[in-house]
């Protein structure tokens, strides 16, 4: 109980005088000892470190969850060390949506079969995304994070000792200044010691030796004094050097958050190169399936469903259509077997799924097939391909 009362007592005494260090050079009444160029330097560094970290981390955690609740929430399951519940996000969802419509709709139609395939793919992206998340957050955030909540909490703690034991230097120093200076007084004092026994009558005489009597215990201080500056520039020393080589050690986090940036790069290029795969793949089903010009009630495989009429003007306004057995263009074009530009004259719904649907003056590629009807062209628009009438169309040089 004792150790304990004393120690109480020197720890608040060590407060106090660190908070009267503190005030004095707050106003300007007492000197600080100012930290070397290179120490400050790595302070600084190290703070720019800190501030940008937590900018960054902060900002990808939005990046890759736009939802502010839903940040909030897994913030507070990993302070309760809980597992998230698992939720379908937003890509997910939207695949369950259409597959659910398609479903309705019918699948055996091509707006239904479409709707089932995109539902599919869009699940797809969802899970691609899912994983990108879980990518980063490990690869990434997490060595972020371990930076903030690990390393430079350790970095904190020690500049904050060492701005303690800088109080410390600093209120030895001004206890040896006035130490000294009091030991000064009191030999200037004792030099001029008045002769005879008239001056102990006199009241201010012996103010005046009561007051060297007094200024002689600061002589004794001195040495005390300076026994404790030399303890206090050690340890002071010691945590300047302790908490530059931490300092120092920012660099080594810098190359490490290098690597991890990298990995945070190289997983979003492979994710959002997954995802195009995805899209492509989805556009190739797609161009398979009728235009969205055509009767989406239809059938997607059915053959047998009678071909639909085009909507043609009166005869008078009409082109006249090239003959297809004596165009000399469709002559060459059936010869070289190869292709050529065509514009359509009117609009054609297609009536299968191996027909194309057109749309007048779009322009399209022809090209002529072996076997082939004579008064058919395999026309392609983009990723789309499928037979067209010729009727239809007029060769373009």
């Amino acid at each position: 109980m004792e150790f304990n009362v004393r120690r109480l007592a020197a720890d608040a005494g060590t407060f106090l005088s660190r908070a009267v260090q503190f005030t004095e050079e707050t106003f300007g009444q007492a000197e600080k000892t100012e930290l070397d160029a290179h120490l400050e330097t790595l302070l600084i560094r190290a703070e720019s470190t800190k501030h940008w970290t937590e900018k960054i981390m902060k900002q990808t955690e939005v990046v890759l969850q736009p939802n502010p609740n839903v940040r909030m929430e897994e913030f507070l399951y990993e302070k309760l060390d809980k597992k998230v519940p698992t939720r379908a996000n937003n890509h997910e969802l939207l695949g369950e949506c259409m597959i659910d419509s398609g479903h309705e709709f019918g699948p055996g139609t091509a707006y239904g079969s479409a709707l089932v395939k995109c539902g599919e793919t869009e699940k797809l992206l969802g899970s691609a995304e899912k994983e990108f998340i879980h990518s980063s957050a490990i690869n990434f955030l997490t060595p972020f994070r371990n930076f903030i909540e690990g390393d430079f909490k350790i970095i904190s703690k020690e500049r904050k000792l060492l701005q303690n034991k800088r109080l410390d230097l600093d209120a030895a120093k001004n206890r040896m200044k006035k130490a000294r200076v009091a030991d000064a007084r009191s030999a200037e004092l004792n030099s001029s010691s008045p002769l005879g026994e008239e001056y102990v009558a006199h009241f201010s005489y012996m103010l005046s030796f009561l007051h060297v009597r007094w200024l002689k215990l600061w002589t004794e201080e001195v040495q005390q004094a300076e026994t404790e500056l030399r303890i206090a520039q050690s340890e002071f020393d010691r945590q300047a050097e302790i908490t530059r080589l931490l300092l120092e050690g920012i660099g080594s986090t810098h190359a490490h958050h290098l690597r991890c940036l990298n990995d945070f790069v190289e997983a979003q290029a492979a994710y959002y190169a997954q995802c195009y795969q995805y899209m492509v793949n989805l556009q190739k089903q797609l161009g398979s399936f009728p235009s969205t010009f055509s009767n989406n009630n239809q059938p997607a495989g059915s053959s047998s469903a009678s071909v639909s009429v085009p909507s043609v003007p009166p005869a008078a306004s009409l082109p006249a259509p090239p003959p297809s057995q004596t165009s000399p263009a469709l002559n060459e074009l059936r010869s070289t077997s190869g292709t050529r530009k065509a514009r359509v004259l009117y609009d054609y719904d297609a009536a299968s799924s191996s027909e194309l649907s057109l749309l007048a003056d779009e322009v399209i590629t022809v090209s002529s097939v072996p076997g082939m009807d004579s008064d058919w062209l395999m026309g392609q628009r983009g990723n789309q391909k499928g037979k067209v009438p010729i009727t239809y169309l007029e060769l373009l040089n």
